[in-house]
């Protein structure tokens, strides 16, 4: 159960896993956005983390930042990147680990900067004593949080202006998805699936924000009202049959192969509303649960689906 392990440890840790989907996002981003490599000077200095130097052989630990640095035109500089890692599809994936760091695995790689979303274990006090810089990226709660990561990944890796380049577009893109979505007199509810045993998203997650930039209401703010889960609660099936939500997005389609045809033989699940009318959206799992430059192509599966919705 990846899926059910991966919610548990989001909602202890924000720290979410995953990789590969949509290409045009990140493919544009990197491909657009102006070289400022010679123009980055050094000495740089982000939150703890002070760089000498441009760092040349990076170690990232989190898929999304991963898919930053490459975004950014930092692949290059990448030497390895976590056993989760797997967009873009030429990152050097390793048996490493983002979840169970291991010092000596990392040290071994000989970085002059890793990149990791969460301290887990102590690791940053483990490789600091090594003399190996860490700069930490944890789990965005908003869009922003994703804007500034990326702008202070840009910073370290003297790739300041494709990282400004990246958010701008980034922006533009998802403003003009946004507005083309019809307004609604009734706002529509929907259930974010991250696995089969009903794990969820909050409005205070990052995915929430997301949802509700088109006004969504998410029948999962009932079961954390006071974020004591994390923003990533387990519901019943008895009460996302009370819910009753509107619509259903699958964030598990690919870990756990649930569909509409596997949500509709659910007991019970017939009576809901999303159900009967066949409002059930799978999404790529692992785009669904970066907060990366393919935060895009999320905005636009969203969009997509609540077009579908009849006013």
């Amino acid at each position: 159960m990846k899926r059910v392990l991966t919610a548990v440890v989001t909602a202890a840790a924000l720290l979410f896993a995953g990789g590969c989907g949509g290409d045009d996002t990140q493919d544009n981003a990197s491909t657009t956005a102006p070289s400022a490599s010679a123009a980055a000077s050094y000495p740089v200095a982000v939150g703890d983390v002070t760089l000498d130097k441009r760092p040349e052989r990076i170690v990232s630990l989190t898929p999304s930042g991963t898919e930053m640095l490459y975004a950014i035109g930092a692949g290059s500089q990448v030497v390895a990147v976590d056993d989760q890692s797997n967009y873009p599809a030429d990152a050097p994936k390793t048996d490493l680990s983002g979840f169970k760091p291991n010092a000596e695995a990392i040290a071994a790689k000989n970085p002059d900067l890793v990149v990791m979303s969460n301290d887990v274990d102590k690791i940053v006090a483990q490789l600091t004593t090594l003399k190996i810089p860490v700069f930490l990226t944890p789990a965005a709660t908003s869009v922003d949080d994703s804007y500034q990561e990326i702008g202070e990944l840009g910073t370290l890796t003297g790739h300041q202006a494709e990282a400004e380049a990246l958010h701008q577009q980034m922006v533009s893109q998802i403003d003009k998805i946004v507005k083309e979505v019809p307004a609604r007199a009734t706002k529509l509810s929907y259930y974010y699936e991250l696995d089969p045993t009903f794990y969820s998203v909050t409005s205070k997650t990052f995915v929430g924000s997301v949802f509700a930039l088109f006004g969504l209401v998410n029948v999962a703010d009932a079961a954390d009202p006071d974020g004591a889960k994390g923003g990533y609660p387990q519901l019943s099936a008895e009460a996302l049959i009370k819910a009753n939500p509107d619509t259903i997005f699958l964030a598990d389609s690919k870990c756990c192969q649930q569909s509409a045809q596997t949500v509709a033989a659910r007991k019970g699940w017939n009576t809901i509303t999303a159900v009967k009318a066949g409002q059930i959206y799978g999404l790529d799992d692992d785009i669904a649960s970066r907060w990366g430059p393919r935060t895009v192509d999320l905005v636009q599966a969203v969009a997509d689906a609540v077009a579908k919705v009849p006013a």
